[in-house]
């Protein structure tokens, strides 16, 4: 009895994989929870380890008064009323920073008109920004 068994289970899987063709049926729902699991897996490489986004900001003044830099950031408010300006402090320095670029390229424009008023001391720094993906927003 166990040798007839046998025989009929090696008969069936060499059956199975002497063909070349697998038919897989699936789900069509399927197909949607990879491409959304795909874009969560996008913006978790783009998250830092404290859950802000990865991106850039453009640093403006590094300096250990916090009277100048009180100043430059209102400075920057006022000329661009359309970017948000942060204070940094590092101890014994306090960083005028503005922008969150998700893009490189974006804030190296930003940093060009910036020079016009402050020619020395620009830069485009990494820094964690605040950024809100939308839900059909794709990430390239």
């Amino acid at each position: 009895m166990r040798y007839l068994l046998i025989c009929c289970l090696v008969a069936f899987c060499s059956n199975a994989f002497a063909s070349d063709t697998i038919i897989v049926r699936q789900d069509p729902r399927m197909q949607s929870l990879v491409e959304r699991q795909a874009i969560i897996n996008k913006r978790s490489a783009l998250l830092t380890s404290s859950g802000s986004v990865k991106g850039f900001r453009v640093q403006v003044v590094n300096t250990n008064k916090r009277d100048d830099a009180t100043r430059v950031k209102s400075e920057l408010l006022s000329r661009f009323p359309e970017h948000k300006s942060y204070i940094m402090f590092q101890a014994p320095y306090f960083k005028v920073r503005i922008g969150n670029f998700l893009k490189r390229e974006d804030a190296e424009k930003l940093r060009k008109q910036l020079m016009r008023f402050y020619p020395q001391g620009v830069y485009v720094v990494d820094d964690g920004i605040e950024y809100t993906f939308t839900d059909e927003q794709e990430l390239q």
